[in-house]
């Protein structure tokens, strides 16, 4: 029943117009970053390298944008049934609510890696009339930044670009789940997705709080730089955060009247 449900959801995320929205932006995004003629005055560095411009991807993309697409597709998956007044009908076959909602919950927390994924295939493409060749430099996302220690292989440059973009994914976790659990709260796409965003924002400005600042989820994404112990807390509290949303958002689920 699960592999059932499971094949459905994602079929029905397959569909969704916010879907192939993001990938339209995530299509056009890297060529138009990557070659902007005000890179060096933002990042102090001009781009040489195919593989440099995922890192730039990724770099202008995790705060806001694609936190953004993460939070609208995993509201449109639930809340969409509630707007079209389906999902009293699901209820009705015979599946139970948490089997229902589990099944939503693990499309919603592949959905990162599918964007993720999408992106650093298009960087690379958009990346390729620099040479994916050794280089002077940094890829951006390792521990010497854009500049670099000198030069950098292209097996080392590729290692740390799957790295980052694999932690990006996992940082994204919680804020699919959190999407998820404001829309079974609000029943409505638009409050869920808004929720969200709402809460990242917030926790974005209480980085005045320096004690509180490693704590925050918003902070979590930008684990990509992280290694050893500070990665290690990282994915602990990305664990404990996506753990506490989905939890909750099955609890509140059971006992929603739809």
């Amino acid at each position: 029943m699960m592999i059932r449900l499971l094949s459905i959801e994602f079929g029905k995320l397959l569909r969704l117009s916010s879907l192939r929205f993001s990938l339209i932006v995530l299509a056009i995004y890297p060529f138009l970053w990557a070659y902007a003629p005000g890179v060096f005055k933002a990042y102090g560095s001009y781009v040489v390298s195919a593989f440099q411009v995922p890192a730039l991807s990724l770099l202008s993309s995790m705060q806001f944008l694609l936190p953004l697409l993460v939070a609208i597709a995993s509201a449109e998956l639930l809340g969409l049934e509630m707007i079209h007044g389906t999902l009293a009908t699901v209820l009705l076959r015979p599946v139970t609510r948490s089997g229902l909602l589990l099944s939503k919950i693990i499309i919603a927390i592949s959905y990162p890696f599918l964007l993720i994924g999408f992106m650093f295939i298009v960087s690379l493409i958009a990346g390729i009339p620099l040479g994916f060749s050794d280089f002077v430099g940094g890829t951006g996302v390792g521990p010497s930044g854009l500049v670099g220690d000198g030069l950098l292989t292209a097996s080392g440059a590729m290692l740390e670009l799957i790295r980052a973009y694999f932690i990006a994914g996992i940082s994204l976790l919680p804020i699919s789940l959190l999407s998820i659990l404001f829309t079974v709260i609000f029943m409505n796409v638009a409050s869920g997705a808004l929720a969200t965003l709402t809460v990242l924002i917030l926790m974005q400005l209480l980085v005045v709080f320096p004690w509180l600042e490693p704590y925050l989820l918003s902070s979590q994404l930008n684990s990509y730089f992280s290694s050893g112990v500070s990665l290690g807390r990282a994915f602990a509290l990305i664990a404990l955060y996506s753990a506490v949303f989905a939890v909750s958002a099955m609890l509140i689920f059971e006992r929603k009247d739809y």
